[in-house]
């Protein structure tokens, strides 16, 4: 397949200032070059130039749009082929014209999702990390999202990988000897030195893994399910938040009858915010079925937001909501705190720790900055790590990292019980594999298959 020339749109499909079409392979400038006008052939231009021109049909003489065409020669590119990237004017039309030319009368193949990327990483130009960062980096819903994305992108992770990886080689090369030459090594210093050896990068997955549960929310967002009974103000609550009127309020109780979703950046955290119908005993059929739908949302969410009417007495639903929900992540928000007071917060006290309740008002916004800063609390006892940490976001990768720990500390414990030397290897190597199929050094075809299969086209 990497015999062949691929073209994808590369920027997204409908009406904008201009599209990005990308050619990748060997003959990416010679074809692309047989249908642009220019004052210079692209098989004469240098590499990393952009030129003006226009799109031509060889066979008419037809001009069909006006271009500029960058060129990035091989191996100086993201895929380390010949790549050249034609922008158009933004708009179906212009872009189906110039797609139909290299499609259909150049012979050009339509890249598979993911296929640029997977080229650069066949090509050996990115690791597997840093290809799954990519995708990461598209997806981002935060800045600081981001930030870490970018980092592994740039090969942060895949450094800190190397380096376990190296340790874990000189391991192996060390009980290597020990087997072949034993007259010329000490068997009990072997053993200390793996032990000391396993410890160390022990010690330097835990730090990554440290950060894994905060990378993960970073990647993917909590998901956050705003709950209560009909009318208190949840999607008030969702529109605040939101800073726009996603959900319609009204005084009618009952309004919301499905769950809305929404993202937002709260602290730089990102939270999937559902607002969820008003759970309640109900003879409506329609809004039966949104109240069902709350609490599979409910059964779903990362965090909970219940939210109760403080100018209101408790209700015999919401005794029963803070009796299934004490155990789970939950803030409780007292809302319309604007309003008289008539809640008995004694009540909640029984079900709650005090910190874990918020006062606002959804209408005035007044204490939502008390609720952002209960939520860093709860998921980042307030604040994230600093900015210099390498995060590990990704499941797979955390999944590896602790095979890798688990495989290490049998290996500890095989050395630490006198277990033969040539034995005790096998656990070694395993952790060394396992740490390669991070960046995709021992990683199957299939797996490698599967995560570019995730990407967009074009990318």
């Amino acid at each position: 397949m990497l015999s062949d020339t691929i073209a994808a749109i590369s920027t997204a499909v409908g009406e904008s200032g201009i599209a990005v079409i990308r050619v990748s392979g060997p003959e990416a400038i010679g074809e692309v070059g047989r249908l642009f006008r220019s004052k210079t052939a692209l098989s004469e231009a240098e590499s990393h130039t952009v030129h003006y021109g226009f799109i031509v049909d060889p066979e008419t003489g037809e001009k069909l749009e006006e271009v500029l065409v960058s060129l990035f020669r091989a191996p100086r590119s993201f895929t380390t082929e010949d790549v050249v990237e034609i922008s158009t004017h933004g708009g179906i039309i212009s872009v189906k014209r110039v797609m139909d030319l290299l499609l259909l009368q150049r012979g050009i193949r339509l890249a598979e999702p993911g296929e640029f990327t997977k080229r650069a990483f066949l090509n050996g130009r990115i690791d597997l990390s840093q290809a799954e960062a990519v995708i990461d980096l598209i997806r981002s819903k935060s800045d600081r999202a981001f930030s870490v994305a970018l980092k592994q992108v740039e090969g942060d992770l895949s450094r800190r990988i190397n380096a376990m990886r190296h340790s874990l080689v000189e391991t192996l090369a060390h009980i290597e000897v020990n087997i072949d030459y034993p007259e010329h090594d000490v068997e009990s210093m072997t053993m200390e030195f793996i032990k000391d050896k396993c410890t160390e990068v022990t010690s330097q997955i835990d730090g990554l893994l440290k950060t894994a549960n905060q990378g993960k929310i970073l990647r993917e967002g909590i998901t956050t399910a705003i709950v209560g009974r009909p009318n208190v103000g949840k999607s008030s609550l969702m529109n605040a938040l939101a800073r726009e009127n996603k959900a319609i309020v009204t005084d009618i109780p009952g309004t919301t009858r499905d769950v809305i979703e929404e993202y937002v950046t709260i602290n730089n955290i990102p939270l999937k915010l559902l607002d969820t119908a008003g759970i309640r005993e109900t003879m409506d059929v329609v809004e039966q079925i949104g109240v069902e739908r709350s609490k599979a949302a409910v059964v779903e969410a990362d965090l909970i937001l219940l939210v109760l009417n403080s100018a209101e007495s408790l209700h015999e639903d919401e005794l029963k909501l803070m009796e299934q929900l004490k155990n789970r992540p939950t803030l409780v928000l007292l809302n319309k705190i604007d309003l008289p007071q008539q809640l008995d917060r004694a009540q909640i006290a029984h079900y709650f720790p005090e910190n874990a309740v918020v006062e606002l008002s959804a209408k005035t916004q007044e204490g939502l900055d008390h609720l952002e800063d209960a939520i860093s609390e709860l998921f980042f006892g307030g604040k994230l790590e600093s900015g210099d940490l390498t995060y590990v976001s990704n499941v797979r990768h955390i999944a590896l990292l602790k095979k890798a720990k688990q495989s290490l500390a049998d290996a500890y414990e095989a050395a630490d019980s006198g277990v033969p030397i040539d034995i005790l290897q096998i656990d070694v190597r395993l952790a060394w594999e396992q740490l390669g199929e991070v960046i995709g050094d021992s990683a199957p075809d299939a797996l490698i298959d599967q995560i570019f299969s995730q990407f967009c086209l074009g990318k």
